[in-house]
């Protein structure tokens, strides 16, 4: 997407398999983007910084020695005033398969220091089981 857009991107994931279809797609629709097979929990091994960071479906399959983590790695390649924008599953969401629900009040809690929650708002996430999606949050996040 953000290629598609314009955008220098690069694509992190630890599945070399879902790099390798990454990779196929942008070839097919002909766009240029970097995907690395790499940990999200040690972004600093890139030795780089980023303006923005998506999270999609990352976040909420964490659990909560992770997700401090995770801050944590964020906080290394994202400069003051970057931004990171997250879809996340919902406690919204009714039932108990799937991912771990995330509340609202967790990821606050979860980017307290350093950071500026700016928005928070309803969404959906696609999924190969709901055709409708599930219920998600939508967050934008600052690095202060």
């Amino acid at each position: 997407m953000a290629a598609r857009l314009g955008h220098e991107a690069t694509g992190i994931d630890t599945a070399e398999t879902a790099i390798a279809i990454a990779q196929g797609k942008a070839r097919d629709r002909g766009l240029t983007a970097r995907f690395l097979v790499g940990d999200a929990l040690r972004l600093s091994d890139l030795d780089e910084q980023f303006d923005n960071v998506l999270d999609c479906g990352l976040f909420h399959v964490l659990d909560d020695g992770d997700r401090v983590r995770y801050v944590d790695s964020l906080r290394a390649v994202l400069p003051p005033g970057g931004h990171l924008y997250l879809l996340c599953f919902s406690d919204r969401q009714p039932g108990d398969w799937g991912p771990r629900r995330v509340t609202q009040d967790e990821i606050r809690a979860s980017f307290r220091d350093g950071w500026q929650v700016d928005s928070i708002e309803a969404s959906t996430i696609a999924t190969n089981n709901l055709p409708s999606g599930a219920l998600a949050w939508r967050v934008s996040i600052s690095r202060s």
